[in-house]
């Protein structure tokens, strides 16, 4: 590892120029107090119970980080003995940023072809993938309606070019629709997730994104169908000259036939009906619309039922070809309609919850999970959550962040005009006790973290939060085992597991209720006898310019207390670093800490006179959640530890695996 480049002279010296704002040689106690206040205003312009310029604080501990700042108890210092305490600081450098972001770049650039192709397949291959196979059934279907019609002499003598165009949309449409509904299905997902190798390849939680792709292009080729046949196929076949043609493809009871009895027949009018539904659904489901009203935007979407009605029975009369669409769209649909009842009726049958007020921004619900479901809570999943007092119209997703028994936590932060309202409940009087409508489980986020004795997270900002629900569950069930002696009917070197944690956050820690939580497994760790050892790190990825923002955040990181173990700045008890993890030297050194556990296996068994066997192996799941050039990067440091390992006779394989918490 490279050694720290801490603050060079100029840094230094632009720093107390910035403190001595009188310019008179000496650094006094009021200008180091007015500067923590300017960059508290800018960290932290809401103060919260662990900043020091919070009202609850006790000045005294203000007056301490005062003091070691200023590295005596005189009030006023000379600038050339302040210096010295600023060097004995050893505050990175802001070049150091700058070289970091550089070297990132420099192993992004120096990967061969092939290990980037390999790293980004790792990221994003399954979803292109699952995109692809949608893609050739799109394809498949519309070039196979194209041709038939095309070619047939019969259709097109009657029909002309129309027929062709919206045949081959239809044929677009069949796997467009299928699909489309399909992944509206929370009960589909979930159950899928339950089969590992589909859920490497298919992430089913990621559905709203595919959603609105599949959305997209069926309006397009539905829009396209109905030009096909409104400019093209209804003018050729009502066309007199064309009549003995339209009569070999309908039959000679169908003819002559004008253009508009084409729009009265069944699948005339409610294709256009549709269509007509199609369009209005797609207004209402617009982000502008969804924010103005979140009821509306939820009651539109209720159209998609006469619209899949419609549909179907657009395509019974079968006056070119066998009905299919039916069929395309029973299974998807039948799922459907199923979920929307139950969620129906669940929403009549509330259940008891308390409702808590946190902070400012997030209230916490807890409920006892009624029996009544499809399958048991885990942490990490999601629910639906209904207020009947303030809508029972409104069901919105939440994630659990904790789950013990039968007790289920949400925290919901305010954000939007249900959850406002929500936290003005809790505010209340009345707001303690509540009544919920809960609908889920659902997804199974991170399941497969389960299934290795060493994990290794990387995430950023809110979407993390399940995870903490995921260590609160570790903790849970390994006490759990930890009290039943199972550990005694185990080997001693099976029963240690541990999770490295690594949390990237943009700038200051709002989330105060995912600090508490996160300080809670830290606290725990302590106290806990188990063999579970969880590492929490956070990282604090926005650069900052000003040299004094710089250098006063490092101080007040590094101001701990036995009164407040706090950081002072994020809250939390693990200690906070600026800038993104460094991912080669903490590779290395959890490949280095795997092979001593190795060593440490093998030593064991050598005491006990055992052999060796496949139990020697080492396999520390990879999940990651964040932005795309982090993941790259840790797709290929996988693939070249897990080289190393072979190379060097150590079985340790590192998997990689991209996530969604959240």
């Amino acid at each position: 590892m490279d050694q720290a480049q801490y603050l060079t002279e100029d840094e230094i010296k632009r720093f107390i120029d910035d403190l001595d704002k009188d310019s008179n040689g000496n650094i006094d106690y009021s200008e180091v107090e007015y500067k923590l206040d300017q960059v508290y205003k800018e960290l932290a312009p809401k103060a919260q119970p662990h900043h020091l310029h919070h009202a609850n604080q006790k000045s005294e501990a203000r007056h301490a980080f005062l003091r070691s700042v200023m590295g005596t108890q005189e009030n006023t210092i000379p600038r050339a003995e302040f210096e010295g305490v600023v060097r004995s600081w050893q505050i990175p450098s802001l070049e150091q940023d700058r070289k970091e972001a550089k070297d990132e770049d420099a192993y992004l650039k120096q990967m061969s072809i092939w290990r980037k192709v390999r790293a980004y397949w790792a990221i994003k291959g399954p979803e292109l993938a699952f995109l692809a196979i949608v893609i050739s059934f799109q394809l498949a279907f519309g070039i196979w309606q194209l041709v038939k019609y095309l070619t047939t002499r019969r259709y097109q003598a009657g029909f002309g070019w129309g027929v062709a165009v919206s045949k081959m949309s239809a044929g677009v449409l069949y796997p467009t629709f299928f699909f489309l509904i399909l992944s509206m299905s929370r009960w589909f997902s979930t159950f899928m997730r339950r089969f590992e190798t589909i859920s490497r390849f298919i992430n089913w939680d990621l559905s709203q994104s595919f959603h609105i792709k599949m959305s997209l292009v069926a309006l397009f080729f539905a829009t396209l169908h109905a030009i096909g046949h409104l400019s093209g196929s209804f003018v050729f076949g009502s066309s007199p000259s064309r009549q003995d043609a339209v009569g070999l493809v309908l039959g000679t009871d169908a003819v002559p036939r004008s253009y508009i009895s084409y729009v009265q027949t069944l699948p005339g009018w409610t294709g256009l009906t549709a269509i007509g539904c199609f369009y209005l659904l797609s207004a209402l489901s617009m982000p502008q619309v969804r924010r103005w009203s979140y009821e509306v935007f939820q009651l539109g979407h209720l159209l998609m039922f006469p619209i899949i009605g419609l549909m179907i029975a657009h395509g019974t009369a079968g006056l070119l070809q066998y009905p299919m669409f039916g069929y395309w769209l029973a299974f998807p649909t039948l799922l459907v309609v199923c979920e929307r009842l139950w969620r129906f009726i669940v929403g009549f049958w509330p259940i008891q919850a308390d409702l808590e007020l946190l902070d400012g921004e997030t209230v916490s619900i807890t409920a006892k999970v009624p029996p009544t479901r499809l399958w048991r809570y885990k942490a990490g999943q999601y629910v639906f959550v209904q207020v009947p007092t303030l809508s029972r119209f409104q069901w919105h997703p939440f994630t659990v962040s904790t789950c013990t028994g039968n007790k289920m936590q949400v925290h919901i932060k305010a954000d939007g005009d249900w959850t406002n309202a929500l936290r003005d409940l809790a505010s209340s009087d009345s707001g303690k006790k509540i009544r919920i409508g809960l609908d889920g489980p659902y997804g199974a986020p991170a399941q497969r973290f389960y299934d290795s004795e060493y994990s290794l997270v990387f995430g950023a900002g809110i979407g993390v939060t399940p995870f903490s629900g995921i260590l609160t569950d570790l903790q849970y069930h390994e006490l759990e085992r930890t009290r039943s002696n199972e550990s005694t009917t185990s080997s001693p070197y099976k029963d240690h597991r541990r999770v490295d944690f690594h949390w990237m956050v943009r700038d200051r820690n709002n989330l105060l209720w995912f600090s508490d939580l996160l300080n809670k497994v830290s606290q725990d760790q302590t106290e806990d006898k188990s063999q579970l050892d969880i590492r929490i790190q956070t990282y604090v990825t926005q650069k900052r310019k000003d040299i004094s923002t710089h250098v006063f955040r490092w101080l007040l990181e590094k101001h701990r207390t036995k009164e407040n173990a706090q950081s002072p700045i994020t809250g939390l008890i693990n200690s906070t670093h600026f800038g993104r993890p460094d991912l080669g030297p903490l590779m290395e050194q959890h490949y280095e800490d795997m092979c001593k556990v190795l060593a440490e296996r093998a030593r064991t068994k050598q005491e006990k006179g055992e052999e060796q066997d496949d139990d020697d192996e080492i396999h520390v799941g990879v999940f990651f959640c964040g932005p795309p050039v982090i993941g790259l990067q840790l797709a290929d440091r996988c693939q070249a530890l897990t080289r190393r390992g072979r190379h060097e006779g150590r079985k340790v394989e590192y998997f990689f695996m991209l996530e969604v918490f959240g």
